[in-house]
């Protein structure tokens, strides 16, 4: 309230509009009802129309309650209505809220403002961040590949340094035979000269002889050094061909692995177009058999036609061949008859036999006919009977995909709906929320007595919406968790004798999340995991092969039933839907030789029983438990928001 510009008493200050709305924003106003809104508009009809509307407006209205003793005694000897009275009510608590809302509209302001420069902060520090990161990427690449150049460097050198030590050695290998060889010969010949020089006195006759037999000897020993000189030059070869196929063979080795690799990805790849081909072919299988099936009835008529056709020719061919025999024997009987008298009562009985064989023969034929129509008549009628089971399949098949579809289509319904209702109620909360702790906040700081209406009226709405929102099954859904979170609590025992501990189970069974705690990777090739839960049979998880849970990181294995989608260090259980729930459950993580390394157990337990080892147990209460719950539910749902 300020001064009036007529009287004494103290005038209710007119509405003014932030400024925003002034320099021709957008304002949204919480108006509760129709009478408010019209208090809006004449006090925007009055800021528009300057300070003249304005006093003149001033002037003209009564003075409040809250003005003190005079304007109180004014008010009462003033003849006013009810509906003036609640109007100015109404037009004060209008102030009160534009300057609430003024105050936080520059706020948000401002902290748009920060947000702004903040984030242009951040885009700065990530752009450098990549540019830093792209530059060590290279920097590791190059010396990487000067690595892998050197290495192969030196596996070359390393080939050639042992060929030639390999040759070295047999150089020194024959050299020592060749010594020995020559050592040997000339003991030989110092014999052999020891025995010549004691018999040279004694035969001189056989002087000749020696000589002969010494160059004999001679001419030998060219022969043998000019084979040992050829010999060689074959060794030399050999040797040098052996360095080629050497290095040759490690040539060949580097390639081979190359080879074995590209094998694989070919193989990975080949195994994914085969795939796709037996898919693509089941597809076009299915298509043949159903037009086989088709065929298979169209050539069943076709060949029923035949066999009519060929059945009639056989029995006209039959008829026509018995009634040439027949006419011959007769021109033959009546020849004969003509010729002989005697053999007439023969023939006369072979024409007998004759006609009855005929008349056999025709009755067979007739019966044969009448087995065909009824043959016929049977396929017709089961060909009929099958026409009918197939339609009436494709029509239960329609009718049933039909009511699949609209059960589908119903639940999705459903659930959008109740997402959207959730999400606008969310949403609605902690708008609701944020306003009255910022006004609330605003308040208290600048000293402010809120207004009581503004209280009365905000208490029922909230109080009703939570009404409409939690419905009477919620309710008796967190009157049951109370009641048995307070006869039973949850207790945890954890154990773990190695670097890797099991750090947390899902309660409604859809993963278990493991961590390495060393600075070192940990490969996990072989390594299980077991789950137990009373009444139900152990079943146990395997690691894949080559994985390796990297220092300090943590892998979730997922139930292939989650719902959500697993990320680059996740890993599914595809043979499972979910590792269970139950009332004590326990996960062991054992290693390739059967030691158990790490341990999780979940237990319910009544309340109030003790036990030597509580403290090995850490308790989760009722509200924990809700808490995870819905945490874990806001989490997927952000998730489904994402994809």
């Amino acid at each position: 309230a300020r001064p009036g510009r007529g009287g004494g008493g103290a005038q209710p200050e007119p509405f003014k509009l932030p400024p925003s709305a002034r320099a021709g924003g957008s304002c949204r106003l919480f108006i509760p009802g129709r009478r408010r809104a019209l208090g809006v508009l004449r006090g925007a009809v009055l800021a528009a129309a300057g300070p003249a509307a304005e006093a003149a407006m001033a002037t003209a209205l009564p003075p409040t309650p809250a003005s003190g003793s005079r304007s109180a005694s004014r008010a009462a000897e003033s003849p006013l209505s009810p509906a003036r009275l609640s109007r100015l009510q109404e037009k004060e608590e209008l102030q009160q809220l534009n300057d609430r809302l003024a105050a936080y509209i520059e706020r948000v302001r401002a902290l748009e403002a920060d947000k702004s420069a903040l984030q242009q902060r951040l885009s700065e520090h990530q752009e450098g961040s990549d540019r830093e990161l792209g530059c060590l990427r290279l920097h590791y690449e190059a010396e990487l590949a000067d690595a892998r150049r050197a290495l192969d460097d030196i596996a070359i050198e390393r080939a050639t340094l042992q060929v030639e030590l390999g040759k070295i050695g047999e150089e020194h290998r024959q050299l020592h035979v060749r010594n020995s060889k020559k050592e040997s010969d000339l003991n030989l010949a110092q014999a052999r000269v020891r025995d010549l020089d004691a018999q040279l006195n004694a035969k001189e006759a056989d002087l000749a002889t020696a000589l002969n037999e010494n160059r004999t000897l001679e001419n030998e020993l060219r022969e043998l050094k000019d084979q040992v000189l050829s010999l060689n030059l074959s060794l030399e070869d050999t040797k040098k061909h052996l360095h080629s196929e050497m290095l040759r063979r490690v040539d060949l080795e580097n390639h081979m692995k190359t080879l074995q690799e590209e094998m694989t990805f070919q193989k990975r790849l080949h195994e994914d177009e085969l795939k796709e081909t037996k898919r693509v072919h089941e597809s076009r299988i299915a298509e043949v058999e159903s037009g086989r099936q088709r065929e298979f009835e169209s050539k069943l008529s076709d060949v029923l036609q035949g066999l009519r056709k060929q059945h009639e020719e056989q029995i006209q061919g039959y008829k026509e061949e018995m009634e040439r025999t027949f006419s011959a024997k007769v021109e033959n009987a009546q020849l004969t008859a003509a010729r002989n008298s005697e053999f007439a009562s023969a023939a006369r009985e072979e024409l007998i036999e004759t006609q009855k064989r005929v008349d056999t023969l025709v009755s067979q034929v007739n019966q044969y006919q009448s087995q065909n129509v009824a043959l016929e008549s049977r396929i017709k009628e089961l060909q009929n009977l099958l026409d009918y089971d197939r339609d009436l399949h494709r029509r239960r098949m329609a009718e049933k995909e039909e009511e699949m579809a609209e059960a589908q289509k119903q639940a999705q319904e459903q659930l959008e709906e109740y997402e959207h209702l959730l999400d606008v109620k969310l949403a609605l909360d902690l708008e609701i929320n944020a306003y009255r702790k910022m006004l609330e906040g605003e308040e208290q700081r600048l000293k402010l007595s809120p207004s009581p209406s503004s209280h009365s009226t905000a208490t029922p709405a909230a109080s009703q919406g939570r009404r409409f929102l939690h419905g009477k099954k919620r309710k008796i859904k967190e009157t049951k968790k109370r009641e048995h979170s307070a006869a039973f609590k949850t207790i945890q025992h954890v154990s773990a004798s190695g670097n890797v501990s099991i750090e947390e189970i899902d309660a409604d069974g859809k993963f278990v999340r493991l961590k390495n705690h060393s600075d070192k990777d940990q490969p996990l090739h072989g390594w299980v995991l077991r789950r137990r839960i009373e009444s139900v049979a152990d079943v146990t998880y395997k690691f894949p092969s080559r994985f390796t849970l990297q220092a300090g990181q943590e892998v979730t294995i997922w139930g292939a039933a989650a719902g959500v989608s697993p990320g680059p260090s996740d890993l599914v259980w595809k043979s499972q839907k979910s590792w269970g729930t139950g009332d004590n459950i326990g996960v062991t993580l054992i290693t390739d030789y059967g030691e158990e390394l790490a341990e999780r157990k979940i237990m319910l337990v009544p309340r109030g029983e003790e036990s030597e080892q509580d403290d090995d147990y850490e308790e989760i209460t009722g509200s924990e438990l809700e808490f995870a719950s819905q945490t874990k539910r806001r989490r997927k749902k952000k998730c489904c928001l994402v994809s």
